[in-house]
C-alpha cells in the first residue's frame, strides 16, 4: 500500500536528489521545465493528481466525514491567520498508527491517525498542522526547485511516479523511495534543516495568532524526541521526515518563553474525534475493553463514553450502545457527533424514521455541519425519502459543486427513485472529481441510452459529454 511512500513524501520533496527515470504513468503537465521555480499552478496540479490517487485508490485513506471535517476546521483556522491566507488548503487523514504528517504540493496536508491519537492536547496537534502549513506558505518546495532547476522538475515527476506506483507495485515504489534516499546530497541537509527551523518559527507564530497554546509545539516535539530512545533505529516517521534536533527544540522553547501565557481548553471536537478513532482501532471487543477502562478511570469523560458507545455499536451490541449514548445525551452539551451516532444506532435497529428525525433536528441546531448533512441524506435514501434527499443534496451542490460525496449521494438517491438518466449523469460528476474522464464519459453515454430523460436533460447530458470528450482529447495531446 501507499503508507511508506506517504510517510517519506515530504522528506523527498525537501531533499531532492538527482532525477529518477520516469515510468509509464499519467503525469500532470508541469509547464516549462526550464523555469527556475515551480509555479503555484504547477504545484497545485501535482498535488491534485497525488490526492486523487490517495482518496480513490489508497485503502489507508480515512473516508470519515466527521474526522475530516474537524481536521479541516482546525487547519483552516490556522491557515486563516498564516502568512498567506489566500492560499487554498485541503486537509485529509490517513489510517496509519505511525506518528506522521506531511505536506504535498499545492496545499494538501495529510495527517496520520496515530499522530492525532498521540497528541495530548489540541494545541499539540495544531502545532504540527501549523508546521506543515508553514512549509506550504513559505513555498519550500518551489524554493528547492529554484535551486535544482530542471532536475528538480523531473524529480517532482519521479516523486509522483513513486506514489502512483505504490498502488500496483510495491517493489517499484520502494525502489524509487530507496533511490531517493540514497541520492540525497549531503549539502542539502543544511538547506532542509533551515526549512525546518523556518517552519517551526512561522508555525509558532500561527499558533499564537490562532489563539492556541504555543507551548504545545515544544512540548510535543520534545516528547517525540524522547520517544526515539524506545524506537532505537526505527524512530517515528515524523522524526524521519522532519529532522528534529536539540537546537530546534531549544529555539522553540526560547521563543515561547517570551510569549504571554495562554491556557487553552481542548475543544469537544478534538476529544470526540480521538474517541471515534479509538473506537475503530483493532478488534471490536478490544476497543470496547479499552474504552470501558477509560470510562471506569474517569466517569465524567464525555468523549470516552461517546467512544464506548461507538465501540459497542461496532461490536454489534446495539442495545448497550443505545444505553450508553442515552446517558451521554442526558449530561453532555449538544454535539453533532452525538446526534450522528444516535442516528446510526437507529439505522442499526432498522428504524430509519427515527434516524431522520434525529438528524433533521440536529441540522437545525448545527446548520454548518457537513457531516450531518451527509448523514441526513443517507438516512433519507435508506428510509424511503429519496425525493427529499435529492432536493436537499441539490441545494448543497449549488454552493459545493466540487464535493464528490454530494454527487455520490445524489446518484444513489436518483437510483432509488428509478431516475436512471439522472443517476448516471450524477455518477459522471463523481468520476470527473476523481480525475477519471473516461469513466465519466462512459457514465454520460449510459445516461443518453437510459430512455427516461426529457429533452432538456438530454441536451445537458450531450453538452457535458462534448465538454469532457474535448478535455480528454486535450489531456492526451499534452502527454
Amino acid at each position: 500500500m501507499m503508507r511508506r511512500p506517504l510517510a517519506l513524501l515530504l522528506s523527498l520533496v525537501l531533499a531532492l536528489p538527482a532525477p529518477l527515470p520516469v515510468l509509464a504513468f499519467d503525469l500532470p503537465d508541469l509547464g516549462d521545465v526550464a523555469a527556475s521555480e515551480l509555479s503555484p499552478a504547477a504545484e497545485r496540479r501535482i498535488g491534485e493528481q497525488i490526492i486523487r490517487e490517495i482518496r480513490w485508490r489508497d485503502a489507508a485513506y480515512l473516508d470519515d466525514p466527521e474526522v475530516e471535517e474537524y481536521v479541516n476546521r482546525l487547519g483552516h483556522r490556522l491557515a486563516a491567520v498564516g502568512n498567506n491566507a489566500s492560499l487554498d488548503f485541503d486537509f485529509f487523514v490517513v489510517r496509519d498508527p505511525s506518528l506522521n504528517a506531511f505536506a504535498l504540493p499545492g496545499g494538501y496536508i495529510g495527517v496520520h491517525t496515530g499522530l492525532l491519537l498521540a497528541a495530548e492536547t489540541e494545541s499539540e496537534f495544531a502545532s504540527v498542522l501549523g508546521h506543515e502549513i508553514a512549509h506550504v506558505t513559505q513555498r519550500h518546495i518551489a524554493q528547492i526547485v529554484g535551486k535544482q532547476s530542471q532536475s528538480a522538475m523531473l524529480m517532482m515527476a519521479s516523486l509522483l511516479v513513486a506514489v502512483l506506483a505504490a498502488r500496483s507495485n510495491s517493489d517499484v515504489s520502494q525502489a524509487a523511495i530507496a533511490a531517493g534516499q540514497a541520492g540525497a546530497i549531503q549539502s542539502q541537509l543544511g538547506y532542509t534543516r533551515a526549512f525546518e527551523r523556518e517552519a517551526d518559527r512561522v508555525g509558532l507564530d500561527t499558533l499564537d495568532r490562532a489563539g492556541l497554546d504555543v507551548r504545545g509545539m515544544p512540548s510535543f516535539f520534545e516528547r517525540l524526541q524522547r520517544s526515539t530512545r524506545m524506537y532505537e533505529n526505527n524512530a517515528p516517521a515524523y522524526l524521519r521526515t522532519h529532522p528534529l534536533t536539540t537546537e530546534r527544540i531549544a529555539d522553540m522553547e526560547n521563543r515561547v518563553a517570551s510569549m504571554p501565557f495562554r491556557q487553552v481548553l481542548d475543544s469537544d471536537d478534538f476529544r470526540y474525534a480521538r474517541a471515534k478513532l479509538r473506537a475503530s482501532v483493532g478488534q471490536p471487543a478490544d476497543a470496547v475493553r479499552d474504552l470501558e477502562d477509560r470510562v471506569a478511570r474517569d466517569g465524567r469523560d464525555d468523549a470516552a463514553l461517546y467512544g464506548l458507545a461507538r465501540a459497542l455499536l461496532r461490536a454489534g451490541r446495539t442495545a448497550d450502545a443505545a444505553d450508553r449514548l442515552g446517558s451521554l445525551r442526558a449530561r453532555a452539551a449538544p454535539s453533532p457527533w452525538i446526534e450522528t451516532l444516535a442516528a446510526e444506532i437507529s439505522l442499526a435497529r432498522r428504524d430509519p424514521s427515527s434516524a431522520i428525525r434525529t438528524l433533521e433536528t440536529a441540522q437545525q441546531r448545527f446548520p454548518a455541519s457537513r457531516s450531518l448533512a451527509y448523514a441526513l441524506a443517507d438516512a433519507q435514501i435508506r428510509g424511503g425519502q429519496a425525493a427529499q434527499a435529492v432536493a436537499g443534496v441539490r441545494r448543497m451542490i449549488d454552493t459545493r459543486s466540487a464535493d464528490p460525496r454530494l454527487w455520490q449521494l445524489l446518484s444513489r438517491a436518483q437510483a432509488e427513485l428509478g431516475q436512471r438518466t439522472e443517476q448516471h449523469r450524477a455518477q459522471a460528476e463523481v468520476y470527473v472529481l476523481r480525475g477519471s474522464l473516461p469513466a465519466a464519459i462512459e457514465q454520460l453515454e449510459i445516461a443518453r441510452r437510459a430512455g427516461d430523460g426529457d429533452f432538456y436533460t438530454l441536451s445537458a447530458v450531450d453538452a457535458r459529454l462534448r465538454e469532457l470528450q474535448q478535455r480528454l482529447l486535450e489531456e492526451r495531446r499534452e502527454r
